[in-house]
């Protein structure tokens, strides 16, 4: 990533923009570091509630002219919550930029939490919790947060819990809402054919006059991980399994060696060893990959499979042989060469989405305080040895690291 552009406002928010001439489409958000994990106890959920809510009505506007006001220009609004990141976006066409940008800066600031609202999304989102629990692929990954994580916020489910959301009030999203904003931790970022000129031209319109949130806000921090085993009988006709446990942090220097190792057992490629150990070898599983989520303050590798219940102990063991090999062999400097072509251009083609790219800057300047180039990506990706992949397996991939989380059928 390079060619984009920063400014920092006096209140401390942070405008990017990254212009791409050959697009007629801009898409721009507002990121805060704001997520799940900074509720306390009695508020699990409340930040993705909070993310709903924002549309429900502002200060100038009411839910149906939030709803309207980009589609009516063939443009799309939306909003997303994780376990350290709120997320309010848009894409449109760049000539109604100034219409997203002012929309985003009212949904993000002057949200007020009518009471009426607050009552019938509380239904939309105790039936997104029932969407998930039906299916088991999606509910199992929340459970094994639980597992790795156990009662720290980390571990707690981002939709919250069916009592948790019951009571809700629209005190409570402003009492979390002044409690975890702060101006000097949220950025909006922006690509589009617009010059920044252009761009920031509007910023000062809009975020300059924001007023300063500023002060500490610190996050509970990780402790005291044990392996777990976990079985858990579901209503459902596939076992699903998940094993995995703690890895490394967004801060440290293994994140993008890591991130390469996980991309050779079980990433998005068909060529990955445990698609090929698994699917194409046995045919046991139709899904099986392994997934890698740096935090700011520590990480989770997890390794997913569906399979028929009788098939879970086989498939466990071609997976936990797929580890072994990863410990004790290092790569050739064929297998070499190619994991690192094949993420480098993985990395390359996720740069072509324009929205990703949006979000990419947004993230990585409220995580790293910077925007890694992709060059200097490029270079780190190149300077891994099999040594090193080798060294991180056998501190991620041991036994006494690893806990399993299983879904099985009823009665079986």
């Amino acid at each position: 990533m390079s060619d984009y552009e920063i400014y920092e406002y006096p209140n401390g928010i942070r405008l990017l923009h990254k212009q791409v001439l050959h697009t007629k489409i801009a898409h721009c958000g507002f990121l805060l570091d704001i997520g799940s994990r900074d509720e306390k106890p009695h508020q699990k959920g409340l930040a993705h509630f909070w993310e709903h809510m924002a549309f429900k009505g502002t200060g100038k506007r009411k839910s149906f002219h939030i709803l309207n006001r980009l589609e009516n220009v063939g443009g799309e609004l939306n909003a997303y919550t994780t376990k350290e990141k709120i997320c309010f976006y848009a894409s449109l066409l760049s000539t109604h930029f100034e219409r997203a940008f002012e929309l985003l800066t009212d949904l993000t600031f002057n949200s007020t939490f009518p009471g009426r609202e607050v009552e019938k999304e509380r239904g939309v989102i105790l039936e997104e919790m029932s969407m998930y629990e039906d299916a088991p692929e999606d509910a199992i990954i929340d459970t094994f947060d639980e597992v790795i994580f156990g009662e720290h916020p980390l571990g707690v489910n981002i939709l919250g819990t069916r009592e948790s959301v019951s009571g809700f009030q629209s005190a409570d999203f402003h009492a979390f809402y002044n409690e975890n904003v702060r101006t000097d931790r949220l950025v909006f970022s922006s690509v589009s054919n617009l010059p920044f000129k252009e761009v920031k031209r509007l910023a000062d319109k809009y975020l300059a006059p924001q007023r300063p949130r500023l002060g500490e806000r610190p996050r509970l921090a990780v402790t005291g991980y044990e392996r777990k085993t976990r079985i858990e009988t579901r209503p459902i006709h596939q076992a699903h399994c998940l094993l995995g446990g703690p890895a490394y942090p967004l801060t440290d220097a293994r994140r993008i060696p890591f991130f390469m190792l996980n991309n050779i057992l079980g990433g998005p490629g068909m060529n990955s060893r445990l698609n090929l150990a698994v699917r194409e070898k046995y045919g046991l599983v139709y899904t099986i990959d392994s997934t890698y989520s740096p935090y700011t303050d520590t990480g989770l590798f997890g390794i997913y499979f569906g399979t028929e219940g009788k098939q879970v102990k086989r498939t466990l063991g071609l997976v936990q042989k797929e580890l072994k090999r990863l410990r004790e062999f290092s790569l050739t400097t064929n297998q070499l060469h190619i994991a690192k072509n094949q993420l480098m251009g993985q990395l390359a083609m996720s740069e072509e989405s324009n929205g990703g790219l949006m979000q990419l800057l947004g993230k990585s300047t409220l995580d790293l305080n910077r925007v890694e180039p992709l060059t200097e990506i490029f270079g780190r990706i190149e300077a891994i040895s099999a040594a090193e992949l080798r060294d991180m397996a056998n501190e991620v991939f041991t036994d006494d690291n690893l806990s399993v989380l299983q879904y099985v059928p009823e009665g079986k």
